[in-house]
């Protein structure tokens, strides 16, 4: 089960469940119900991804990560995959329990950006794209496809901050140059402004984003600033790692935003939990 968990970085797995959130609350459509499953859908979707990342990447990480679960012969390649193929399927299953053919038009464009990202783009330019475009589906989820129009502010915004962890992220085994690392913080600036430019409709709304905001500053912000004075590998991983729990807090802002405070107050719970979590199974 612990090389399992390792495959799939499964307490990363946190850091997608307030995507789906944010889109229902754009969308002003908060999960009740059947609609609820939407975040369990994006979890096996995410899990999918990492297992098929590391069958992807089992010939380099033989070289440069051999402790992963399928260099070190812990998980065969072939029960690699077959667990990725079983999670897209019970990722997509989830999706039309909650939500029927409007969520599978989401949902199955997302695993097809899923996979396409792990077999096909991952390696090239288009990369860091194909992965913000994973977690901008990931959003409009959360909406559906009959509201996918409003939750594209949200979705962009996820979408952009994504962007910029992907590219970073490159540098985690032989480093960054200080200029990627500037550009990347520079969009998280630009991230965190988009945020709480678009007002939310009462004082409350407007609070809650500007705290979620604030704390997503502090979170990526000052790890991507250590990385663009030493731009090496530890720093930049250290600076991945906080991109990644950084998610959370920029949900929170965009579900406060939203019109749904107390539920983002909620969400914002999920930090510290996979903070400790994952000191014991890295999300990277």
């Amino acid at each position: 089960m612990r090389a399992y968990a390792e495959l799939v970085r499964a307490p990363a797995a946190l850091t997608v469940l307030g995507d789906t959130l944010a889109g229902a609350a754009a969308a002003g459509v908060p999960l009740r119900g059947r609609r609820l499953l939407l975040p369990l859908s994006s979890v096996a979707l995410y899990w999918s991804g990492m297992a098929l990342n590391d069958w992807a990447d089992r010939e380099l990480d033989a070289v440069e990560r051999p402790e992963r679960p399928i260099p070190s012969g812990r998980i065969s390649p072939r029960a690699a995959l077959t667990f990725a193929v079983g999670l897209s399927a019970t990722g997509l299953g989830l999706a039309a329990l909650a939500g029927g053919r409007d969520a599978l038009a989401v949902a199955v464009p997302l695993a097809v950006a899923v996979w396409s990202y792990d077999t096909v783009l991952k390696d090239t330019a288009a990369g860091p794209l194909a992965m913000a475009a994973c977690r901008g589906l990931d959003v409009v989820l959360g909406a559906g496809r009959e509201r996918a129009v409003s939750a594209l502010p949200a979705a962009a915004v996820m979408a952009g901050h994504t962007l910029g962890v992907t590219a970073l992220s490159r540098g985690e085994v032989r480093g960054a140059s200080s200029g990627a690392a500037k550009a990347v913080l520079g969009g998280t600036v630009a991230t965190a402004v988009a945020t709480i430019a678009r007002p939310g409709r009462t004082w409350r709304h407007r609070l809650g984003a500007l705290a979620g905001v604030a704390t997503y500053a502090v979170t990526v912000g000052r790890a991507q600033l250590a990385a663009v004075r030493d731009p090496g590998a530890g720093v930049v991983r250290s600076a991945t790692k906080n991109g990644i729990h950084g998610m959370v807090p920029l949900q929170c802002a965009l579900v406060a935003r939203g019109g749904s405070p107390a539920v983002a107050a909620g969400l914002a719970l999920v930090l510290p939990l996979a903070r400790k979590l994952g000191r014991k199974v890295g999300p990277t």
